[in-house]
């Protein structure tokens, strides 16, 4: 049974006239009768009462013709909607990205993306990487911003760099500024009481990890906070917080910036997806569009 046939088939039973019915199906009368016949033959039933000037539909042609016309507009529909995503007018994106991330780079991209392709459904996920580089391999994700190295290297997932981001101490402006009041040094932070952030933060680790290079356990005022509430900390007066410069760019005026010192303490942000999988099409735009940004700075 084909989709033609059917076609053939409801305009021969709406026009009640094969010539009129090859006429609208732009084709010739024989080659019309040939397919019904075809058809006919297909389902073992006759589906008209052939009588000169008089065509009706048998009962079998009765019972096909809702369906027919069901199958047709079951299969436009189908056509339609794989049109729209193809041109990506519907469809969706999972994303994952670390807090600071959801905080710093991701509004505009998501800004520009969403002006782009009114039509696509965002889907954010807010984790550290460990937990973003785990949803990924298991296809819960089909994107994911993640600060490298990733906590568990996989050959199932590829990354690409987008950019290095400097970090920056934030404190409240009323306290005496860290540092010389211009610069931290990181082992300037001996001496402050930390604001750190929850275990599986990748900032925490980073920070640990510098403060025991030179030679010292970092003193915690408070920690386990995400990434508001410990600018809300600091805001506070509770110490002081090592953050990423977007963060800090994009938080209120009730805080003091600082920058590190050279060799400054950054981190590399990185693009992540499955290598095995090749991505959807309107994920791979809003990787294109994030490529952008990050080119941009």
């Amino acid at each position: 049974m084909q989709f033609h046939q059917l076609r053939y088939f409801i305009a021969v039973a709406e026009t009640r006239h094969f010539t009129r019915a090859a006429e609208a199906m732009h084709v010739t009368q024989p080659s019309l009768s040939q397919q019904i016949r075809a058809l006919e033959h297909e389902l073992g039933a006759d589906l008209f009462l052939r009588a000169r000037g008089n065509i009706t539909l048998t009962d079998a042609g009765e019972a096909l013709l809702p369906m027919a016309r069901r199958i047709l507009a079951d299969a436009d529909a189908a056509r339609r909607e794989i049109h729209e995503l193809a041109e990506l007018r519907r469809g969706h994106v999972r994303l994952g990205a670390t807090p600071s991330l959801c905080t710093g780079l991701l509004p505009d991209v998501l800004r520009t993306y969403h002006h782009r392709y009114p039509g696509i459904q965002l889907q954010v996920q807010e984790s550290g990487s460990h937990d973003l580089v785990r949803d990924l391999a298991r296809g819960a994700l089909d994107l994911a911003l993640v600060v490298l190295p990733l906590p568990s290297p996989s050959p199932a997932l590829t990354t690409e760099e987008l950019l290095q981001e400097d970090l920056v101490v934030v404190s409240a402006p009323n306290l005496p500024p860290p540092g010389d009041g211009r610069q931290v040094r990181v082992a300037d932070l001996e001496h402050e009481q930390l604001i750190m952030f929850r275990h599986g933060y990748d900032l925490r680790d980073l920070t640990v990890a510098a403060c025991r290079a030179q030679g010292f356990e970092p003193v915690f005022a408070v920690e386990g906070g995400e990434m508001d509430a410990v600018l809300g900390f600091a805001r506070a007066g509770l110490g002081v917080a090592i953050v990423p410069r977007m963060v800090a760019r994009n938080a209120d005026p009730g805080l003091r910036v600082t920058p590190m010192a050279p060799p400054a303490l950054h981190r590399t942000i990185a693009l992540a997806h499955r290598t095995d999988v090749a991505l959807p099409g309107a994920a791979q735009e809003f990787r294109r569009t994030l490529l952008e940004r990050a080119k941009a700075g």
